[in-house]
């Protein structure tokens, strides 16, 4: 299980306001992510969309899709074609992995969020960079990395309650003052031969199966046999044997099996909630004990394992129902055998090259109040239609470039 819960009474990190560091870091954005993430090329598009919301003295909320881990530096990108500096939010846990990741994110504008509990902080925080409206402000709406370059993941409403805040503390001062939300497409494309990318990655996870590697075989042919592999394995850790059928059902049959005893000891069921929520709901109830630190040894050790029980059935939710397919995309591929070797060692292998193609969305202005009597919130509603027809019109053409149909974006809200 990857550190992302911190069981350590949580301490808010504000953003650095100065301007030094982020013009420093500059110069070594784009070798940095060369580096860090195998990104060789770039094109922004839509800039002129941000340049005229910046004019008009908007308090902004940039909202991009959340694929990879590195998307937080690459909107960085966004600073060198435009004369502005970002803050974002990121999840707590970011800052407790080592001194330089902690160092560089709060120099480069980051504020934490604590995901396991209200953070009145945090939202203040984000309120008052938007009320102040002399940066934009990054918010990733799901919350999380899925992995899925071509299918958003459940939105979280918590950009929603800051973005309205906001708004409706800006319009008390002037009815001129907006806030707006511009939906950000990211989307990653694989610049060299997918066999050759790929290849290295599963020879080693064929291996670590103790399997007789069979390079001759096409990709999806090896991909199909690893997910039932690890899929039969999570089976017979926690059924005692493999079950049948398509792995996506089994995955969603495992994750019921690990969550609903939990929601019950934990009494936190709240209705046809996606996996996500249902997680952080969990976290956040077994979370409070651990960090008073007044548990005994083996108690401690009961809540870490249902944490990462947790955490395992968050992993089994990103795999999409219909992702892949002999023809599917070289990134839908990419993608997934980076989510088996991830799911295995708990570390995806640099892949790549790859370039990113980002494209700023037309704003959507925030009203300070919700409408009335709808099921789910209009806001997120509009972000979630924009930017999933953002993501498809990139991938229309990555993929018309290539010769072959594209997928439908299509997912529901509830999916998961």
């Amino acid at each position: 299980m990857q550190r992302v819960v911190i069981d350590e009474p949580y301490e808010f990190i504000p953003p650095h306001r100065g301007k030094i560091w982020p013009q420093l870091f500059k110069p070594f954005l784009k070798p940095y992510l060369r580096r860090s993430a195998g990104i060789v090329d770039y094109d922004i598009r839509g800039l002129d969309r941000l340049r005229q919301s910046l004019a008009a003295g908007h308090g902004i909320i940039l909202a991009p899709n959340h694929s990879r881990p590195c998307d937080p530096m690459v909107m960085g990108m966004l600073t060198l074609r435009t004369p502005v500096l970002l803050h974002s939010m990121a999840s707590w846990h970011v800052f407790k992995q080592d001194w330089m990741t902690a160092f560089i994110a709060q120099r480069l504008g980051a504020f934490s969020i604590y995901r396991e509990g209200m953070d009145r902080t945090a939202l203040n925080c984000a309120i008052d960079i938007l009320d102040r409206a002399d940066r934009p402000l990054v918010v990733f709406p799901e919350g999380m990395i899925s992995r899925s370059n071509d299918r958003l993941s459940p939105m979280m409403d918590g950009l929603a309650f800051i973005a309205r805040a906001a708004a409706k503390k800006r319009q008390k001062q002037s009815a001129d003052k907006r806030v707006v939300v511009h939906p950000i497409a990211l989307k990653y494309e694989l610049l060299t031969d997918v066999n050759e990318a790929l290849g290295p990655v599963l020879h080693d996870l064929e291996s670590r199966l103790c399997w007789q590697v069979e390079p001759q075989l096409p990709i999806y042919d090896r991909m199909t046999r690893l997910a039932q592999a690890l899929i039969s394995l999570k089976e017979v850790e926690h059924l005692g044997q493999p079950t049948t059928g398509s792995v996506y059902d089994r995955a969603r049959a495992l994750i019921e099996h690990l969550l609903r005893p939990l929601e019950a000891e934990w009494k936190t069921e709240h209705g046809a909630e996606d996996v996500i929520s249902r997680v952080k709901r969990l976290r956040s109830a077994i979370l409070p004990g651990m960090v008073k630190d007044d548990l005994d040894a083996g108690e401690r050790k009961r809540r870490w394992r249902q944490l990462a029980d947790c955490y395992r059935s968050q992993q089994l939710s990103l795999y999409p129902r219909d992702y892949l397919s002999p023809s599917a995309a070289p990134e839908r591929l990419l993608e997934t055998v980076e989510r088996f070797e991830e799911d295995l060692t708990d570390v995806a292998r640099l892949n790549g090259p790859l370039k990113v193609h980002m494209e700023v969305g037309d704003p959507i202005e925030v009203s300070p109040q919700r409408q009335r009597g709808s099921a789910s919130d209009p806001l997120m509603d509009e972000l979630r239609a924009r930017l999933s027809a953002l993501l498809l019109g990139l991938s229309r053409e990555l993929d018309s470039r290539r010769g072959q149909p594209a997928d439908s974006l299509e997912v529901p809200a509830s999916s998961g």
